[in-house]
């Protein structure tokens, strides 16, 4: 296992990808709304998730809250107190300060939800690029959310686990070929097991700060155990520990 404490050399061109729930901010987005605002369509949305795609699952919820009196103005309110650790908006801003690193968010979360956020904190203007689902409100104050990838379009064909809305693989891969020349060092700061497929693709050079007992790290641990992974791993737990890792940059 890797140690928190090696140094982490310097590089001149670097990228940083985050994802969003859990590991940017220090909650779900998706569970999040509905808690605050829908206790039982939180619970409704726990019991079919096994049976419905998870975005599609979240577009029916949002449209029974809209049904049930629900506003843009309460989403928008439960959005701008979801829990996001003081320690992360240092990190990331201290890093964005110093230059030479870009910022790339990939989420299974949405537009909507992730700008709400950011700009509550202050990072409004933090990251270069976000891929994520998309989301629109409609006049009515309905948050309207649909798939990355359209079910009638063509599929990814990802075989490490994806969820069908978006292979987080392919999009680096096809970040990391809008804005080359390649990067010295990629960091990706994760915690779901769909953050897996594009740590998979990571190199010896690049480093994951992998979040300790989420999904993420059950699925690096047997991997690094048997030297199947290309990439250095940091563990962190609390935010705070990852501002620490975030300083080494």
């Amino acid at each position: 296992m890797s140690s928190e404490s090696e140094a982490i050399p310097p590089v001149q061109r670097q990228l940083i990808v985050f994802d969003f729930d859990w590991s940017l901010a220090d909650q779900d987005s998706d569970r999040w709304v509905l808690e605050v605002l829908a206790p039982k369509l939180r619970r409704k949305m726990k019991d079919l998730k096994k049976e419905v795609q998870w975005t599609d699952l979240v577009a029916t919820c949002l449209k029974e809250l809209h049904e049930q009196g629900g506003t843009r103005e309460q989403i928008e309110d439960a959005l701008r107190i979801m829990p996001f650790h003081p320690a992360m908006v240092r990190g990331v801003s201290a890093l964005k300060s110093r230059g030479k690193t870009t910022f790339f968010c990939l989420s299974n979360a949405n537009i909507i939800y992730i700008n709400t956020i950011l700009k509550s904190k202050g990072l409004e203007t933090l990251f270069d690029e976000i891929v994520t689902n998309p989301a629109e409100w409609d006049p009515s104050g309905l948050l309207k959310l649909r798939r990355r990838i359209d079910p009638s379009a063509p599929q990814h064909d990802c075989k490490v686990g994806c969820s069908p809305n978006m292979c987080k693989g392919d999009e680096l891969d096809a970040f990391l070929k809008r804005h080359g020349p390649e990067f010295d060092r990629i960091v990706y700061v994760g915690d779901g097991s769909n953050d897996f497929c594009p740590v998979l693709r990571l190199r010896k050079q690049d480093i994951v700060f992998c979040r300790r007992y989420r999904g993420l790290y059950n699925l690096i641990q047997p991997y690094e155990d048997e030297g199947r992974l290309h990439c250095g791993v940091r563990y962190w737990t609390g935010a705070w520990e990852a501002e620490a890792l975030l300083d080494q940059l």
